[in-house]
């Protein structure tokens, strides 16, 4: 009797254990539960910010830019600190795709105006993610190209540092040849920059010829006139 008794009770203790270890699991999977939704709703504010930002952007609207670069600095900064304890999350599609859009908004800015490229280290993202950022960044650029051939001819140079900028990209991006678990894919972003490269080559290519010879036109009708 005394056997058995003793062997209920060591397995209510099992289940007792059971019961406390399941209640602190599912409070740790609730807390990673919330952490997920935050991060998917700051993951869809900080992309329509970059988008906005880009948008600005390709306007010439730098105050706008500037109000938005520091928005997204500080979404960033708030997206990063909410997943921080859950490496899982911070290395998840959906975030890393948001930071991705934080390197693309960064890079378009810098390119068009001139300035330097930001560094990876301080937009604090890991290197596959600052690739992919840059690589969308220079199809971006091909709006930038086509909307300045529409002006005019004398915007030509312009239009060519660009396409150069898009150049030197693919240049750099080629050179990564690593296994895709490590690159996030990037080869298949690589090819779509060399797509986008070498259309854009052949429209400002075209464009500019087109330009040249309605300006040799014009002045040819002016000397006949």
């Amino acid at each position: 009797m005394r056997r058995q008794s003793s062997a209920a009770s060591s397995r209510k203790v099992t289940m007792d254990s059971l019961t406390e270890i399941s209640d602190r699991l599912r409070a740790e999977m609730a807390r990673r539960s919330a952490a997920r939704d935050a991060a998917l709703a700051a993951s869809r504010d900080l992309t329509r910010h970059c988008s906005e930002c880009i948008r600005a952007a390709h306007r010439r609207e730098w105050e706008a830019v500037e109000a938005k670069i520091a928005v997204i600095s500080q979404a960033a900064g708030a997206l990063k600190a909410g997943v921080a304890a859950f490496p899982e999350l911070y290395h998840s599609g959906y975030v890393q795709d948001a930071l991705k859009e934080t390197v693309e908004a960064h890079a378009t800015v810098a390119i068009l105006r001139g300035t330097p490229l930001p560094d990876p280290s301080l937009l604090a993202v890991e290197p596959s993610t600052y690739l992919h950022g840059l690589a969308e960044a220079a199809t971006e650029l091909r709006r930038a190209i086509l909307d300045l051939l529409r002006l005019s001819d004398d915007h030509a140079p312009e239009a060519e540092r660009l396409l150069g900028a898009m150049d030197a990209i693919y240049d750099q991006l080629v050179t990564f040849d690593f296994p895709d678990a490590i690159t996030r894919d990037l080869r298949r972003q690589t090819d779509i920059v060399r797509a986008v490269l070498e259309r854009t080559r052949g429209d400002f290519t075209t464009t500019l010829r087109q330009l040249r010879l309605q300006e040799a036109l014009r002045r040819f009708e002016e000397r006949q006139g």
